[in-house]
């Protein structure tokens, strides 16, 4: 059996949770979900806990039935507390902030600056008053209730100006990520 399949989604008290032909619908105090469950997957509610069982032992079955349980529990932790990724934009002279329609301005270096409109759900936040030794490190909270959508977006952003190998101190990181510098050209 599928260890991660077999495991049970405990359902908070703030969280609605259906079940119906096209698949599943969990509701909660931050917003609502829908994903539509696998053929051969089945759910079952008892006690406010989610099992899920699966038609067969073939391999595609056990590998939907664990991705399924991850992606219910996902959605249920999503509607409750909601997801976030915090990114940091290092460098000097480099700025970042978020306007009233949530949109994201950008000025990392480029002769242009760089704006960022996020999918509809996410919402994008900005601390300019952090300074780190001379350097900026502005960071930027990417949060939602769909974890998929806010890691997509979270890279997205990392996209515009990701962290240079050769001058670690300038670009978009993830919080806490480390890069691995490279040493330049040695006169021979």
């Amino acid at each position: 059996m599928s260890r991660i399949g077999q495991t049970p989604i405990p359902i908070p008290s703030s969280v609605k949770v259906d079940f119906n032909d096209s698949g599943v619908e969990v509701e909660g105090p931050k917003g609502k979900l829908n994903w539509v469950i696998p053929d051969g997957i089945g759910a079952n509610i008892e006690d406010n806990v989610i099992t899920l069982t699966r038609q067969s032992d073939r391999k595609q079955q056990k590998a939907l039935h664990g991705l399924a349980r991850s992606l219910i529990a996902n959605m249920v932790e999503g509607v409750s507390e909601g997801f976030e990724k915090k990114l940091r934009v290092v460098g000097t002279g480099y700025r970042a902030e978020v306007n009233r329609q949530n949109v994201l301005t950008l000025d990392v270096g480029y002769s242009h600056t760089v704006t960022y409109t996020p999918p509809e759900g996410i919402t994008l936040t900005v601390d300019q008053s952090e300074n780190i030794d001379g350097q900026t490190h502005i960071p930027i909270v990417v949060s939602g209730i769909d974890k998929q959508v806010v890691g997509q977006v979270a890279a997205s952003i990392r996209q515009i100006k990701k962290p240079e190998t050769y001058k670690p101190s300038k670009g978009i990181r993830y919080e806490g990520e480390r890069v691995r510098d490279k040493e330049g050209k040695v006169a021979g």
